[in-house]
């Protein structure tokens, strides 16, 4: 095993072993309220990593921190817009993960612009993106799944 520094992050390359695990990490109920963003039975789950991890137009990538994953990031086409979302597991906020990977994560995505959108209350997914250096271009409401109202920010990239 290599040595690595404390505090390393490396991105790189979806595994079938990772998806259990991603699975879980999207399971938290807090991570949910936060992102705003329902949780998938394993069926469902699994089925929908599948069709990303076969999609040549999806950039997707598995956050390493200290040889354990942490999440993962994507970059897809959504409407003729390129976006960009990440889900870090709950036992890894605060460390200033998210803000690491989406800087690295930047590297590999060329096309510009580039669209976040992120719930107003999800004041750490906003600075992870302001610091990256998104700026907030718009503001949207959408109903989730319980039938409430969720406020967001719509972030742009230049």
């Amino acid at each position: 095993m290599t040595e690595h520094e404390p505090n390393t992050l490396i991105l790189r390359d979806v595994t079938e072993a990772d998806l259990p695990i991603f699975f879980e990490q999207q399971l938290d109920t807090e991570a949910i309220q936060m992102a705003a963003f329902p949780s998938r039975d394993r069926e469902a789950f699994m089925a929908h990593w599948k069709k990303i991890m076969g999609n040549e137009n999806v950039t997707v990538r598995t956050i390493l921190f200290e040889e354990h994953v942490a999440g993962n990031i994507v970059s897809w086409d959504q409407s003729g817009q390129r976006e960009v979302g990440y889900w870090i597991g709950k036992k890894y906020w605060g460390k200033g993960i998210g803000t690491k990977a989406l800087a690295e994560f930047l590297g590999y995505v060329k096309p510009r612009p580039l669209y976040a959108h992120v719930a107003k209350h999800n004041v750490a997914s906003l600075r992870v993106l302001q610091k990256c250096g998104f700026v907030i271009s718009g503001e949207d409401k959408f109903s989730n799944e319980s039938g409430g109202e969720i406020e967001e920010f719509l972030l742009k990239l230049e």
